[in-house]
């Protein structure tokens, strides 16, 4: 992750300023990948500092309830705080889908060929 690479190379506030200025912040694919205890450190800070001062838009394949485990649940530390930060004041916007059965890729109705990925 960019914050930690920042944080190791001692540039760690001037990348942080980076994401805590915009108005609004959009995060695709969170939680993709399981979040390591430095990374969710990186994250407390980040999130705390955007908290009450700007928009952040998380956009996620997993359910809320699912993102506990992806910060390493109770084995991490800094999982509570970091999803209490995030709920306080938010909305939330599940999209489900209609006919799970008919659920395409977005490959599959642009007509691309994933085995032609790169």
């Amino acid at each position: 992750m960019e914050l930690q690479s920042a944080r190791d190379s001692g540039r760690f506030k001037e990348v942080l300023k980076k994401y805590t200025n915009p108005v609004l912040l959009i995060l695709d694919e969170w939680l993709l990948m399981k979040v390591s205890e430095e990374d969710s450190a990186n994250l407390l800070e980040l999130i705390h500092k955007r908290r009450k001062h700007s928009s952040t838009i998380f956009c996620s394949q997993y359910r809320e309830e699912e993102w506990y485990e992806k910060f390493g649940g109770k084995d991490n530390p800094l999982t509570d705080a970091i999803m209490d930060r995030i709920a306080f004041d938010s909305y939330k916007i599940p999209i489900e889908s209609l006919d799970p059965n008919r659920d395409v890729s977005m490959r599959e109705v642009y007509g691309l060929d994933p085995s032609l990925a790169q």
